[in-house]
């Protein structure tokens, strides 16, 4: 049974239309990749299936059940968002504001137990946060700050893990620790991800399957084997590509 499934999604921008015909299925242990140019509607389409905005035509899917059917905290157990950008209106402590990840996973006046602390302080512990546990969360730095919507996102623990360019921001040693943690997260597991990424050789290194948005709405989805090639991601960048083989893989770049 598919985690998540798109059928025949169109999505739009006032008159242009971004994804056409879009038949998506998301399985367990599967890591997808979302790569396009600027303005083709990644983030757009990640919006459409967390349900924060309605697509033109077409349904989605999840468990086989439509996503309109779930209310807010079951489909906050079935899928989570880290966005692009993180907002903060309100003056939390990083321990506060990651402990509101747990909110789907309580009863109507239930609180945050000790269980519930102690995993935060783990997952931040893991993440290099912890020592910053106590700090106004509007104090932090752009990289701490993506670091603690992503220690977010693995406490509400969701099955679908949606993530809008998740290494942005971060030096290069916390991007692979990052991904790795995501990969690590799908592995023996019935999760799955989808991650926008602008970074090919990231998802060739760490994705198994790939969603291309082409400038013109047209979609290219499959094995990240079979997808990424010259012709493809040059014609997805409107800009000839060029590979080379290196430690048993395959590295992309730019022709100048």
């Amino acid at each position: 049974m598919s985690l998540l499934r798109a059928e025949q999604l169109g999505i739009n921008i006032g008159p242009r239309r971004l994804v056409a015909g879009l038949d998506l299925a998301v399985e367990p242990g599967q890591c997808w990749a979302i790569l396009g140019p600027n303005g083709s509607g990644k983030t757009t389409l990640l919006h459409c299936l967390a349900r924060l905005r309605q697509p033109e035509t077409g349904r989605i899917l999840i468990d086989e059940q439509p996503l309109e059917s779930f209310a807010r905290k079951p489909l906050a157990r079935r899928l989570g968002l880290m966005p692009q950008d993180n907002h903060d209106p309100f003056p939390l402590q990083l321990r506060e504001a990651a402990l509101l990840g747990r909110y789907p996973h309580l009863g109507g006046w239930q609180w945050e137990g000790r269980e519930e602390v102690a995993r935060v302080d783990q997952i931040l512990g893991e993440l290099e946060l912890l020592a910053l546990a106590e700090r106004n969360i509007q104090t932090l730095s752009g990289g701490e700050r993506r670091r603690l919507a992503f220690a977010t996102l693995l406490v509400q623990d969701p099955a679908l893990l949606l993530l809008d360019e998740p290494t942005n921001h971060l030096d290069l040693r916390r991007q692979l620790d990052v991904l790795q943690r995501v990969r690590r997260s799908l592995d023996h597991s019935d999760k799955a991800a989808l991650l926008v990424l602008h970074d090919v050789n990231l998802a060739a290194r760490f994705c198994n399957h790939v969603l291309m948005l082409m400038p013109d709405g047209t979609c290219l989805q499959g094995p990240v084997d079979e997808l990424l090639n010259t012709g493809n991601l040059s014609r997805l960048y409107a800009w000839p590509m060029q590979s080379v083989a290196a430690d048993g893989g395959r590295f992309w770049f730019p022709q100048l």
